[in-house]
């Protein structure tokens, strides 16, 4: 099997996207946070839908789902687990967990493994529509998760400031 300059391009990507979400989560551990933050990166996502616009990216209905749920299923899960927070002088912090960069290591692992799998059965648009899809499912329950959780602390800590 060949290696072509679009999947080492492609490998290289993943790579590089991959430190960022690392470099970007523990530089976000350092200053407090707000419903904001925790929102925005799925409001900012699901701007991704307009590509479904061109026919060249759609997919079956069924494969979109089962990408979604595999996303909200296998992917968030661990997120999920390990994204807790922390009141450190009144403010709340996201908390550091030594097992996030583990998973997400894994998780770029096996999205590069996947992705080859993937690519051997459609269209390399339709590839990064799935992925899309994916990463959106993984994303999206992870961060409603995060916004319950700062939500009851916030209440929390708001009620033992008032009282």
């Amino acid at each position: 099997m060949s290696t072509s300059l679009p999947q080492i391009l492609s490998l290289l990507v993943s790579v590089v996207a991959g430190g960022l979400i690392i470099a970007l989560r523990l530089r976000g551990t350092s200053k407090p946070t707000n419903l904001r933050k925790i929102i925005a990166p799925p409001l900012g996502m699901s701007t991704g839908f307009l590509m479904f616009i061109a026919p060249i990216v759609r997919v079956p209905w069924l494969w979109g789902l089962g990408a979604v749920a595999v996303g909200a299923v296998f992917f968030s899960y661990p997120l999920i687990l390990t994204s807790h927070f922390e009141t450190v002088d009144g403010e709340i912090y996201l908390k550091r967990s030594k097992i996030f960069i583990v998973i997400i290591i894994a998780l770029l692992v096996v999205r590069i493994l996947l992705h080859d799998v993937v690519e051997e059965h459609v269209t390399i648009p339709q590839t990064g529509a799935l992925f899309f899809l994916l990463a959106f499912g993984m994303l999206l329950p992870w961060r409603i998760a995060m916004a319950r959780r700062f939500m009851a602390l916030k209440r929390k800590t708001d009620a033992g400031v008032q009282g």
